[in-house]
């Protein structure tokens, strides 16, 4: 009987042990749920869903988007924080999982340590984009127009802390000009106003606002990358008027702590093909995004770097949060 026992205990061992291998083995074998903190229609929703649909085909399973936006992109990213670690979840990271280290000072998680890098996606500029009629048509005339008429200008963003909204704090301590922010719950209901003319100016993420631009519904000003953006060629970098002005945007994929390796390296080798395939490159161009493909660890070390440069942004900004 002691001997049965025995090898009962071993055969369970065993199993616990090959189970989840096996499991692996065969990943995936369920759709994958990719987590989007913010609504449908900005640059993290939009790399997503471009994303998503090679992601599909190549894994043989439904990459499925979740929009959960709220929270200054905190909503979502602790529900991602909070999934099981099993490679079935994955969030869209951006610019705002940096910036609110620093900008929310009671944060239930840590990024950095609570999540574990997949992979990265792309960089791309911030465009300063105005409303077709507004008075100014430069970077100088704009400033000019700010210091004649302080705190008339309405400056829309994306959220309070997203890239989007400290792109134009910058701007404002750089220029020495004054702005009123107008939080909105992601990029397109900010970019719906702003067509409309109920504000001002927004310094949207050059994928989502890119098509407006083309089409003549708004004007851009300038870009926010150190140099002009080979997608908007005749449009000027900021820096060009504001010598040292630079508030690039990067994108990237991330999971739960304690996701299993194998899992993360099928995703980021899937992850590195969408980037060097030929289509997708080109899509990717012309939305302005320059691909980072990589290993995890190397995008986690943009990520960390990115962290630090904006929590120098938000302390001498003094952005807040309502």
């Amino acid at each position: 009987m002691r001997l049965l026992h025995k090898i009962l205990a071993g055969a369970a061992l065993l199993c616990s042990i090959v189970a989840p291998a096996a499991a692996q083995s065969d990943y995936p074998n369920k759709p994958i749920r990719w987590i989007v903190a913010y609504p449908p229609g900005g640059t993290t929703d939009l790399l997503a869903r471009l994303m998503a649909q090679y992601l599909s085909t190549k894994l043989g399973q439904q990459v499925i988007i979740e929009n959960r936006a709220g929270g200054g992109n905190n909503i979502g990213t602790e529900a991602a924080v909070r999934a099981a670690p099993d490679g079935y979840t994955i969030q869209l990271v951006n610019p705002a999982n940096a910036i609110n280290a620093t900008l929310y000072p009671k944060l239930s998680f840590n990024y950095l340590d609570d999540m574990v890098p997949v992979a990265g996606i792309v960089r791309v500029p911030n465009v300063m984009t105005v409303t077709k009629n507004f008075p100014a048509r430069t970077v100088a005339e704009f400033i000019d127009y700010a210091k004649k008429n302080p705190g008339k200008v309405n400056m829309a963003s994306s959220g309070a802390g997203t890239s989007v909204h400290l792109s134009g704090e910058l701007f404002k301590y750089m220029a020495g000009i004054d702005m009123k922010h107008v939080p909105y719950k992601g990029a397109g209901p900010a970019t719906t106003d702003l067509i409309g003319g109920q504000v001002d100016v927004l310094f949207d993420n050059m994928p989502s606002i890119i098509a407006h631009i083309r089409q003549g519904s708004v004007r851009a000003l300038g870009v926010t990358s150190a140099q002009r953006s080979p997608a908007l060629p005749d449009v000027p970098a900021i820096a060009e008027t504001v010598p040292g002005y630079e508030a690039s945007a990067w994108f990237g994929a991330a999971a739960p702590k304690g996701t299993p390796r194998p899992v993360i390296d099928r995703l980021n080798r899937e992850f590195n093909a969408a980037l060097a395939d030929p289509v997708m490159k080109a899509r990717l161009a012309d939305l302005g995004g320059v691909p980072i493909p990589g290993t995890p660890e190397q995008f986690w070390a943009l990520h960390r770097m990115e962290t630090e440069k904006w929590a120098r942004i938000v302390h001498f900004s003094g952005a807040k949060v309502d």
